[in-house]
């Protein structure tokens, strides 16, 4: 058994541990060897080091390589973000997307710059795959044209891949500082195998779907989302998820769902997710709840208790939450399913018709049928454009602003910026409530994700390089709304074990090496939305498989991390 008298890799030496599971925090020092960790007491080893984050110098410590000093300095597992969009960023290289002049002062948004921000905010692992939208599986014939689509929706050519395998495979052919695991996209499955259209699937299409899904899942895919928000998946019905959720039942894997509708639909839309999850035995989890747009202000109220209960009752259900009141997704979505169906070509020819455009506009106005209608629940006044490649100068503004500097409908000036930018435009919605955020944040059952969309260029939201920073130091220090020890149990061994990630999440003997050590007194986001990729204070260092790769708050260039097979 290892112990003080062991010769260590790595020794983060003086910290106060915060161990993932709950438990109330103490002094211990934590050795790294053979990528594993083992919990030593405090004091234990010898050697010295000049100062928290900092290597020792040569000969300095007789029991470690290298020593990190934490004195001073929480000691956590490294955090899970549960839900992201980063499935191609790392394809991307270092300068795609660079150069659009943006000149926001954050970096230049390249692929590099995007890829640093969730490591040097705490993230060791993150899981790409939400909201129905992954980079596989596919047909073989179907995988061209959905590379076109994936060059849209990633913001560059980051391929598209007929499993989890082949994506997996394409990941480890680029050095990563932190690892990465993946959903099943349900939109992904149905666009490789229909296409992106508006009707149910053919028998003979379900089952290629569930054989699809199977053969990932036993790949070591996480689990199965959906984004029933989204084009193609709105348009599948309940029994079809509910086909799909019981083949990751059966691998013992979550239904992962960003809801139908999070406005005046939200507890409908919540009880098809309930249903979806008893029919199929399938586990669920809710991504990003919320209750957004001005209809359901206040309904987590009534959406939390329900969650409540169904735990109570025996449901396996869990959600997670970013802390911001603003959401990020394309502006294509705030226009009414019908006006994607056929796909990027199709819409772009409708947004070109102004007979189109009209039942648009007048679709958001009054409503249709089972769709959540952001705008029609916001207002033009709350989209901002995030991303708009050819369009710098538009990046920052409100729709409705746009509108008002051009004397135009708000309407076809987003109808306009969609057809000049080729359908890559992505906004940011100001939809939500600073008291809803709160009450799902201190739900015991909410882990949090940062919900980041990283694609090159613009003014990326800022919840991709300051979520866990912002939960510790404003949440936690600042507002008391949850303890220390709470919040890292969101952020690590709560994710890990709805997600499967074994021997991660948890400082204990034996558990991966994956740690941050960050200033409890100082740690925040620093990120805004005019500097969205600014780094977070206080986050001094951070491990992935037992090698340093955050170092006083700067990469060291260390690239353990690697596609995580569940």
């Amino acid at each position: 058994m290892t112990g003080a008298g062991t010769r260590f890799d790595l020794l983060v030496r003086g910290g106060l541990v915060v161990d993932g599971t709950g438990r109330p925090a103490r002094p211990a020092d934590v050795g790294v060897s053979g990528g594993r960790l083992t919990v030593l007491p405090p004091g234990s080893s010898s050697g010295s080091s000049s100062g928290p984050g900092s290597g020792s110098s040569p000969g300095s410590a007789a029991d470690a390589a290298e020593v990190l000093d934490a004195r001073g300095r929480v000691v956590s597992p490294g955090f899970v973000d549960v839900h992201t969009h980063s499935d191609g960023v790392a394809l991307l290289g270092d300068g795609d997307g660079s150069g659009n002049g943006s000149g926001n002062g954050s970096g230049d948004g390249s692929g590099r710059e995007l890829v640093r921000a969730s490591v040097l905010q705490g993230v060791t692992t993150e899981i790409c795959g939400n909201c129905g939208s992954s980079l596989f599986p596919a047909l073989p014939e179907r995988l061209a044209a959905m590379r076109a689509e994936t060059r849209i929706t990633f913001g560059g050519d980051v391929g598209a891949y007929a499993d989890f395998a082949g994506f997996a495979a394409a990941h480890a052919g680029v050095p990563r500082a932190n690892h990465l695991a993946s959903l099943v996209g349900h939109g992904t499955l149905r666009a490789g195998v229909l296409g992106p259209v508006d009707r149910p699937a053919r028998p003979d299409e379900l089952r290629a779907m569930c054989a699809l899904l199977d053969a990932s899942l036993a790949q070591g895919a996480a689990g199965l989302s959906t984004g029933l928000i989204y084009t193609p998946g709105s348009y599948a019905g309940t029994a079809e998820v509910v086909a799909l959720a019981e083949v990751a039942a059966r691998h013992g894997k979550p239904y992962v769902t960003h809801l139908r509708d999070e406005m005046s639909r939200v507890e409908e839309a919540l009880e098809e997710a309930v249903e979806i999850s008893r029919r199929s035995g399938a586990a669920l989890h809710v991504s990003h709840h919320k209750t957004a747009g001005r209809y359901a202000w206040g309904r987590t109220e009534r959406t939390l208790p329900r969650l409540a209960e169904l735990r109570a009752g025996g449901m396996d259900v869990t959600c997670d939450v970013y802390p911001y009141t603003a959401g990020s997704t394309a502006l294509a979505a705030m226009l009414p399913p019908w006006a994607n169906d056929g796909g990027l070509r199709a819409l772009t020819a409708r947004l070109g018709d102004p007979a189109q455009r009209d039942r648009m506009r007048r679709a958001i106005a009054e409503g249709v049928p089972g769709w959540e209608n952001t705008v029609g629940n916001g207002g033009w006044d709350r989209i901002s454009v995030a991303c708009a490649p050819r369009h710098p100068r538009a990046e920052g503004a409100t729709i409705a602003d746009l509108a008002a500097a051009a004397g135009a409908d708000p309407l076809d000036v987003a109808a306009d910026l969609l057809v000049a930018e080729g359908g890559e435009v992505t906004i940011i919605s100001h939809s939500m409530i600073e008291e809803d955020v709160r009450r799902v944040l201190a739900a015991p059952y909410a882990m949090i994700g940062s919900d980041g969309v990283p694609k090159p260029g613009g003014r990326p939201h800022p919840r991709w390089a300051g979520t866990f920073p912002r939960v510790l130091g404003r949440y936690v220090r600042e507002l008391g709304l949850l303890g220390l020890e709470e919040a890292v149990h969101k952020m690590t061994g709560m994710a890990a074990a709805r997600f499967g990630l074994t021997g991660r999440g948890v400082i204990r003997d034996g558990a991966h090496a994956d740690l941050v050590v960050f200033d409890p007194a100082a740690v925040a986001d620093r990120a805004t939305f005019t500097e969205p990729l600014l780094p977070p204070a206080g986050v001094d260092a951070v491990v992935v498989g037992g090698a340093v790769v955050v170092r006083d708050g700067e990469e060291t260039g260390a690239r353990p991390g690697r596609v995580l097979a569940l």
